[in-house]
């Protein structure tokens, strides 16, 4: 939603988008703040993902998801709290929670454990029977670095298998994944994913503000981007737009005759 009408600003794609899409990061927001921030968000919030294994414990959970439905903001719990109840046997019972709590969308990574491969494209296509599913691929460990080839193989075997999209991990920190522990980005692995993969088809976690910015300068205002913590939901859309220095030139570098 825009303010302005005499502003030429960047096409921006419209709710419910397949680009473009903003996904914000709720690491334990309390449900006082989500009218605020839902009513703010507006237009721009696509989906909130409610971090790691934060759902488990929250004891506001159910009122958290009902304010988030009053929005039609699609919520989907943390991957963290899919590892776990795969780790121990589990995913009948989280299936069932799911459900009982109304989340439609479900993540399934393999960021923090090892999952095999073909057991983890199993999930996927299980889970994609009852969810809309975003796969994420990538260690949440600053030590284990996969190579480019098995980036691309891995996330189009998931796409493959039934996930919506495929979720580029960069944790909350964006210090890890496609991320080096400094939290500069591998530009030669992006360029290989999206060489093989649709842009459409996948979503980047951008936390910072650096991270937010090369991606929208590479790929234009509707790149998907996910780990988006609350406050920086308008600084991200003006980003989008040119309304913000680190992408005015790049938007807005010509003056109008």
């Amino acid at each position: 939603m825009q303010n302005t009408s005499f502003l030429n600003l960047p096409e921006r794609t419209a709710q419910p988008r397949e680009s473009g899409i903003s996904m914000v990061i709720d690491s334990g927001l309390v449900p006082s703040e989500l009218d605020d921030l839902l009513s703010n968000g507006e237009g721009i919030i696509d989906y909130v993902k409610l971090g790691w294994g934060t759902a488990a414990v929250t004891p506001t959970l159910k009122r958290k998801l009902e304010i988030y439905a009053s929005h039609n903001v699609p919520v989907c719990f943390g991957g963290t709290f899919f590892e776990i109840a795969y780790l121990q046997g589990k995913l009948d019972e989280y299936t069932a929670f799911a459900k009982d709590m109304g989340v439609s969308l479900m993540e399934i990574s393999d960021g923090s454990i090892e999952i095999p491969t073909d057991e983890k494209l199993r999930c996927i296509a299980r889970f994609a029977n009852d969810f809309k599913v975003l796969s994420e691929f990538g260690s949440k460990d600053v030590a284990v670095v996969h190579a480019p080839s098995k980036w691309v193989r891995n996330m189009k075997a998931e796409l493959e298998a039934g996930a919506w999209k495929s979720i580029a991990e960069g944790r909350e920190s964006g210090t890890a994944g496609m991320y080096r522990d400094t939290s500069e980005l591998r530009t030669g692995l992006v360029d290989e994913i999206v060489e093989s993969i649709p842009l459409e088809s996948l979503l980047w976690e951008a936390p910072q503000k650096h991270q937010q910015a090369w991606f929208i300068k590479k790929f234009g205002p509707n790149v998907n981007l996910g780990n988006i913590a609350a406050r920086d939901v308008i600084p991200l859309e003006t980003l989008r737009l040119g309304l913000r220095g680190d992408t005015l030139m790049h938007f807005h570098g010509k003056p109008v005759a």
